[in-house]
């Protein structure tokens, strides 16, 4: 019964493998990137290409694990959630007020430890933020949400 049970299981996961995910990134338009409209520091533009870019741009690399179902599933449907959070590769197409709630909440999710998550640390230990680097990454945020308000009064 256990050999019967097993063997439908891998017959199983052999025939979903078929069914790969579409790892097509969007088409970039680098005048609506984040950092080139905000003149993101080299710095503080690494933290965010490092920790942020795989799921919340249109500049996604795939890992190695995207390529097995269900696995694959995961995460797509992670990248595709993130991207319809905060895109940065379309961050100029929001008007301002988006902008500004949108760097809000990126910068409290940072310092609340939310963001990366978890789960992203499994193939992405460069990811990780030391709490100096949150802390740069939400001031980064923080400033920028005033320039926005000043430029938009």
């Amino acid at each position: 019964m256990l050999k019967k049970i097993f063997v439908i299981v891998l017959v199983g996961f052999i025939i979903i493998q078929f069914f790969p995910i579409d790892k097509t990134n969007p088409p970039l338009e680098p005048g609506m990137d984040f950092l080139r409209i905000k003149d993101t520091p080299p710095e503080i533009a690494k933290l965010i290409r490092t920790s942020c870019y795989d799921c919340h741009s249109n500049e996604t690399k795939y890992p190695w694990y995207s390529s097995i179902a269900p696995s694959s599933w995961f995460v797509k449907n992670h990248i595709n959630e993130g991207r319809k959070e905060l895109n940065f590769s379309t961050f100029a197409t929001y008007e301002p007020s988006r902008q500004i709630h949108k760097m809000e909440e990126a910068a409290e999710m940072v310092e609340k430890k939310k963001m990366p998550l978890d789960t992203y640390f499994i193939g992405h230990q460069d990811a990780k933020l030391s709490d100096e680097e949150r802390k740069k990454l939400a001031d980064y945020f923080k400033f920028q949400i005033k320039h926005t308000k000043i430029k938009n009064n």
